[in-house]
């Protein structure tokens, strides 16, 4: 479990949680549950989806993965784990039943059939064959935006977001999931193993639609601008309040890895 948790990324999902929260004052203290909640069930979904039934991927944030480290049944095992602490961190915490509810409800919800594994499942099943736009899309707003946007949720919910707010929040989100998922597959053509501290190569070799393949390398750097362009407009009345979340959103796009 510390192999999968504490050996480097992003914490995009976690830093998004705190930006949120930030921008309507909550306490920060109390984003810290959500936060390391989200980070574990990210954390649990890349353990299994590099198992050799998934995606088969033998590195991982530069080093070994679980299962090439210790064994498949130790990774099925710890991915396990990380996904229920993290609902046993969120059901313990000392907030109101309100709040801990909205948690649980945005958590499961983005980690579920509705969620990561109904997307993990449609890109399973999608393997070797060429996707419309509107199929890729949709699987990696279940695969990569749900969780995303389910980090972005807890944030407001724990800021006491008004319902309009959490819509609009919403929006920004699913935008900054798929831009994420374009820039990783313009990165998965142009960077090296080494740079990507994952296999570079591996959509091409295991015959997957991306977006590159789809568009062209032109038109997918140009659908990256237009998603950029997108979370720029929403989080534009928020002001400076919401340059947290908008630097967020442009790592996402000019990330090198």
């Amino acid at each position: 479990m510390r192999h999968a948790v504490l050996g480097g990324g992003k914490r995009m999902r976690p830093l998004l949680v705190y930006a949120t929260g930030a921008l309507f004052d909550a306490d920060e203290d109390s984003l810290d549950t959500p936060a390391v909640a989200v980070e574990l069930i990210h954390a649990y979904s890349l353990v299994h989806d590099d198992l050799p039934a998934m995606d088969d991927d033998a590195l991982r944030r530069g080093q070994p993965t679980v299962h090439i480290a210790f064994d498949e049944a130790t990774a099925i095992l710890a991915g396990d784990a990380l996904q229920t602490r993290a609902f046993e961190l969120l059901a313990a915490a000392s907030v109101s039943a309100d709040l801990r509810v909205g948690w649980l409800q945005s958590l499961a919800s983005a980690a579920g059939a509705a969620g990561m594994c109904g997307g993990q499942a449609l890109d399973i099943d999608a393997t070797g064959q060429l996707q419309s736009l509107s199929d890729l899309e949709r699987m990696h707003a279940l695969k990569t935006g749900a969780l995303i946007r389910a980090a972005v949720r807890m944030g407001a919910l724990t800021g006491g977001a008004a319902h309009a707010d959490q819509q609009r929040l919403d929006a920004f989100a699913d935008a900054l999931g798929l831009a994420f998922q374009v820039r990783d597959d313009i990165l998965d053509v142009e960077s090296s193993s080494a740079q990507l501290g994952k296999t570079a190569g591996k959509d091409a070799a295991q015959s997957k639609s991306t977006y590159p393949a789809l568009l062209g390398m032109d038109g997918a750097k140009a659908k990256l601008a237009e998603l950029a362009t997108r979370m720029h407009d929403v989080l534009q009345p928020y002001g400076q309040p919401g340059e947290t979340l908008a630097r967020l959103g442009r790592f996402a796009v000019d990330r090198a890895h």
